[in-house]
């Protein structure tokens, strides 16, 4: 391969997007202390992301943007108190698969602070285009 040779894509023609260790602070929980207090929660994504149809060309609107991902988190807590860690990884799920391009999601939604002796508490969500 020389330097001017396009990297190798996988057999699948895939790219993973990846969000590690977002920590954001969020009402969410169904306990009564918990509706009036915000929390960190942590998040993590991986999002398969079909490659483009042509060349990258070094440009932004040719890929699905991480930026684009976690503004939409953003957006969702923003959006009001959420009951369960579970409502939250669904939301960010849907978020990630409303882009076409997203041929699946896996996303991971702990609360950090809820026991002293466990880093983190959570769920993990899955699911692929096919699912939905």
């Amino acid at each position: 391969m020389t330097s001017t040779d396009p990297p190798a894509r996988s057999e699948s023609g895939r790219r993973c997007l990846l969000i590690h260790d977002l920590v954001v602070l969020c009402s969410i929980g169904v306990h009564p202390h918990e509706h009036h207090r915000t929390q960190r929660v942590r998040i993590n994504a991986r999002v398969r992301v079909a490659d483009a149809d042509g060349p990258l060309d070094d440009r932004i609107a040719n890929v699905v943007s991480y930026e684009t991902i976690v503004d939409g988190i953003r957006a969702i807590i923003a959006g009001g108190h959420i009951n369960l860690v579970e409502t939250l990884a669904d939301r960010i799920v849907d978020l990630c698969l409303a882009n076409p391009r997203v041929r699946g999601a896996w996303v991971r939604v702990e609360k950090l602070d809820l026991y002293p002796d466990a880093d983190g508490v959570g769920v993990e969500v899955e699911r692929n285009r096919d699912d939905v």
